[in-house]
């Protein structure tokens, strides 16, 4: 995750695109419904998700979508809005792709970029937008500064 943030302060263009894939388990439900306090059955009970026409429980959406906040937390993205169409439910140990682009770009250094996620078999269950602030030259500087420290806060990629 370090290639995202040297990316960010080399400067980031519209265009610039980044892919992360991850798996999410009923463990990670589990997780998030305590922190979110989402207990929907539809997560957690076959018969549930079965009288909803599922093949089983689902991941909550919100976990699913929160995929985008990995790539713009490495880049330091501060939103201001999000947007999500949900297409198709999303499974327990289903691995999902997240292809985030950045579409729009300012002088200002707002920034709108749209993301797409897909299940392995390349069906789209999920599309956002996202609409936020890049950090500007100051932050840059943290950033680099961080990185040379060895990026201690940053769990990811250790």
């Amino acid at each position: 995750m370090a290639e995202i943030r040297k990316k960010t302060i080399a400067g980031l263009k519209a265009g610039e695109t980044f892919s992360i894939a991850r798996t999410f388990t009923k463990k990670d439900g589990l997780a998030f419904a305590d922190i979110t306090r989402d207990y929907n059955p539809v997560h957690f009970d076959r018969r549930f998700a079965a009288a909803k026409k599922f093949k089983g429980p689902i991941c909550h959406g919100l976990m699913v979508a929160s995929m985008l906040s990995e790539i713009g937390g490495q880049i330091g993205w501060l939103a201001s809005e999000m947007s999500f169409q949900f297409k198709k439910p999303v499974y327990f140990d289903e691995t999902i792709t997240c292809d985030f682009l950045i579409t729009d770009l300012d002088h200002r250094g707002w920034a709108v970029a749209r993301v797409i996620y897909k299940n392995g078999g390349g069906e789209v269950v999920l599309e956002g937008i996202l609409k936020g602030i890049l950090p500007g030259a100051e932050e840059k500087e943290v950033m680099r500064a961080m990185i040379n420290e060895g990026d201690p806060t940053n769990k990811i990629g250790k």
